[in-house]
């Protein structure tokens, strides 16, 4: 809405200072600074206003260390995060951008599923919450907007590159260090005319795009027309994966929100170059037009989680429930394929990946030891005396807040490690 505002003033009464608005990052640290602000100040009287409705946390008998504490601890937390993601994006992001559009829709769709299974566990005092099933629809349901809109809509595009070699043209980091000399430099330039394609990062390989066509080769001529048969699942499976691997990882004080913030920043720095010419040329990554908006957004959902972990971290004032963990997850996944990036998700993902691996890990070994050796064997000898990871942690002695810091530790290290990709190859 600023943005417009001061365009509008800049370009009819060149009103001084006006023209700062045009800067992604000017408006990205003003999302930033008000996301904190509106998180922090008014997170406030939400929990307040959780307390008087008496919307608490019912604590099942699970046996962990500080467990019972945490009885009453208001949830539904989540919508201070909700409220510190969109009214700052609303405020500085250009919201004709098709981009910001779709992410959102799909923070409004992902929070509402959340808060309907938290409102059925506090309310209707059902400790299942909202079925399994319609979970997955719902998730099934804006993966298969996502997938669409990102297919078939026509500012969803890409600009290939156009590389000219020029023997006279010189840069000092172009040094052959084996040979002692200069070598030619190819200079890299970007076509005028975008282009539609479906094509993705890969990680760890030199030509670092993997067109998802390339799997419906047996088609033909006719794999770039029916592309999307194979585009809109991936999108699909993504987008409910990471939006359950946060959901699961919401089960100590600040760890998903901590871990969700590291995660945002560094796709927010993705988002960045992957949206600006210079960057994406010395970086050789895909330059994807008009989603440098997204670092705006982006900014907003990183102090959204910042400014939560204020309430949230140990002891926890309030949990975010399902209304939080769900569209944390599902921004992260949509944001990511957004800019071409979902294909680093297993790296920078990495602790949610983790976390959902001991759920499944857990459940097999459990069903195979009961079918090999019997109920109470199995029951005596599971593979983590607890799943989620988090909890075998806690099982074990150690203090959740240790646990939190150092899965931010490995965070950090894989935030790390997904940016170092783009030049490892």
């Amino acid at each position: 809405m600023f943005y417009y505002l001061f365009h509008y003033l800049d370009q009819h009464f060149n009103f001084p200072g006006a023209g700062v608005f045009q800067y992604i990052s000017f408006r990205a640290a003003l999302a930033l600074l008000s996301s904190l602000i509106i998180s922090m100040m008014f997170g406030k009287r939400i929990i307040h206003f959780i307390r008087q409705k008496q919307i608490g946390e019912t604590i099942r008998e699970l046996g962990l260390q500080g467990q019972n504490e945490k009885a009453g601890t208001p949830t539904m937390g989540g919508l201070i995060i909700l409220a510190a993601i969109i009214i700052p994006t609303l405020l500085f992001a250009k919201i004709h951008n098709i981009y910001i559009v779709i992410m959102l829709i799909s923070t409004v769709w992902l929070g509402t599923i959340g808060f309907i299974d938290d409102y059925i566990k506090v309310f209707k005092k059902n400790k299942e919450g909202l079925k399994g099933k319609f979970k997955v629809v719902g998730q099934i349901g804006i993966g298969l907007i996502v997938g669409a809109v990102f297919y078939f809509h026509p500012d969803v595009v890409t600009k290939e590159r156009v590389t000219t070699n020029s023997s006279s043209y010189y840069e000092p980091s172009n040094f052959d260090e084996s040979t002692g000399s200069q070598k030619d430099l190819a200079i890299p330039k970007y076509a005028k005319t975008p282009v539609k394609t479906i094509k993705t990062t890969i990680p760890f390989v030199k030509n670092n795009e993997f067109d998802y066509t390339d799997l419906l080769s047996f088609l033909g001529d006719n794999a770039v027309k029916y592309g999307w048969l194979i585009f809109i699942p991936i999108v699909i499976l993504i987008v409910t994966a990471v939006s359950n691997g946060a959901n699961i990882t919401d089960g100590i004080d600040g760890l998903a929100a901590g871990t969700s913030a590291i995660i945002g920043t560094t796709l927010g720095i993705l988002a960045y170059v992957s949206g600006n010419t210079v960057f994406a040329d010395y970086l050789n990554i895909m330059y994807i037009p008009h989603t440098g908006e997204l670092v705006v957004f982006m900014a907003a959902f990183v102090g959204a989680c910042v400014g939560f972990l204020w309430y949230n971290a140990f002891p926890a004032q309030v949990f975010m429930g399902d209304t939080g963990s769900l569209a944390l997850g599902g921004i992260i996944a949509v944001f990511a394929i957004a800019i071409r990036k979902e294909l680093l998700i297993p790296i920078l993902c990495g602790v949610f990946v983790i976390e959902n691996l001991s759920v499944i890990m857990q459940v097999f070994y459990f069903k195979y030891q009961r079918k090999k050796h019997g109920l109470e064997f199995a029951q005596a000898n599971r593979l983590f005396k607890m799943a989620p990871l988090h909890h075998h942690y806690q099982k074990s002695g150690f203090h959740e807040s240790k646990i939190v810091m150092r899965f931010f530790i490995i965070g950090i290290m894989l935030a790390a490690l997904t940016i170092i990709t783009l030049k490892l190859r």
